[in-house]
C-alpha cells in the first residue's frame, strides 16, 4: 500500500471539480486570500490562486477516511443544486479511483459550497 498525499487529492479533486460543466472556478478560503493579500507581489504579474487553494483535504475527524472541503463559484445561468451535485459526485469518484490505484482504498467524504454565481463579465 502506497501512502496517500494530501497534496495529491487537492490535485485530483481541483482537476474533477474543474471538469464540472458550470464551475467556473475555485474559490480560495479567506485565510488563503488574506495571506495573498498581506504578501508582497511583483506589479509585473498578476497573482493568481492556484486552482487547489479552493480544496482542503484531510482525514475525517470523526472517523476513517478522507474529508475533501470544494469551495466553487458557479457560471451564471446554471442551477446551484445540480452543478454542485455533479462536483459532489465527480470530485468522490476521482478520489476513490485515485485511492483503489494506490490500494488504500478509504470512506470519502465530499462538502461542496457554492460561493459566488459569475457574471459573464466576470468570466470575460
Amino acid at each position: 500500500m502506497t501512502a496517500v498525499r494530501p497534496a495529491t487529492l487537492l490535485g485530483i479533486a481541483a482537476d474533477a471539480a474543474l471538469a464540472v460543466p458550470g464551475v467556473a472556478g475555485l474559490h480560495p478560503r479567506l485565510s488563503r486570500r488574506l495571506a495573498a493579500a498581506a504578501s508582497p507581489t511583483r506589479t509585473d504579474v498578476a497573482h493568481r490562486a492556484s486552482p487547489e487553494a479552493g480544496i482542503r483535504a484531510g482525514r475525517a475527524p470523526d472517523r476513517p477516511g478522507w474529508h475533501i472541503e470544494v469551495r466553487c463559484v458557479l457560471a451564471e445561468g446554471r442551477r446551484a443544486l445540480d452543478v454542485a451535485r455533479n462536483v459532489h459526485d465527480r470530485v468522490g469518484a476521482a478520489v476513490l479511483s485515485h485511492l483503489a490505484a494506490l490500494d488504500a482504498v478509504e470512506p470519502v467524504t465530499v462538502e461542496v459550497a457554492v460561493t459566488r454565481i459569475a457574471t459573464r463579465q466576470d468570466v470575460a
